[in-house]
Formats: structure tokens, sequence, C-alpha cells
């Protein structure tokens, strides 16, 4: 019975860790898609505004490292939940 239990826990882990794996994967690329979405805007409000470059690209910047701070934070939570399954 013993065994069956462990074989349960450890087909558990497993499905945990893809789960997580997905989910990191998912969360990359959406940060990734939010980090290109600012810059193409910046680009394309820059063409449109020259004299405003300064003001745009410092919001550009400020609006990239919030989303790279909510990433790293996001990252760091879900291998956290990973690790649980690897104990």
């Amino acid at each position: 019975m013993t065994n069956l239990l462990n074989l349960a826990a450890a087909d558990g882990a497993g499905y945990g860790v893809l789960g997580v794996g997905v989910g990191l994967g998912l969360l990359v690329m959406g940060a990734a898609k939010g980090i290109g979405h600012i810059g193409a805007s910046a680009v394309e409000s820059t063409a449109r505004q020259p004299e405003a470059q300064g003001f745009i690209f410092l919001q550009m910047i400020i609006s990239a490292a919030l989303i790279e701070g909510f990433t790293f934070f996001a990252i760091i939570v879900a291998q956290g939940l990973g690790n649980k399954f690897f104990n």
C-alpha cells in the first residue's frame, strides 16, 4: 500500500513540475511581448514627436523596469512552488 502512495505522489509531482515549467514559459513570453510593445510604441512616438524623445525614453525605461520587476518576482514564486514538488 505504501508503494502505491509513493507512486501516486511521484506521478503528481511530475505533472506539477510540468505545470510550473509551462507557467514559467508563458510568463516570460508575456513579459517579452509587453516590453516589445513598449519599445515599438516608444519608437513610433519618437518618430511622431522627436522633441519629446527624452520624456518618452524615460517613460519607456520606467515601464520596462516595472515589467521586469514583476516578472522576476513571479519567476521566484513559480520556482518556489516548483521546489515543493522536488522535495
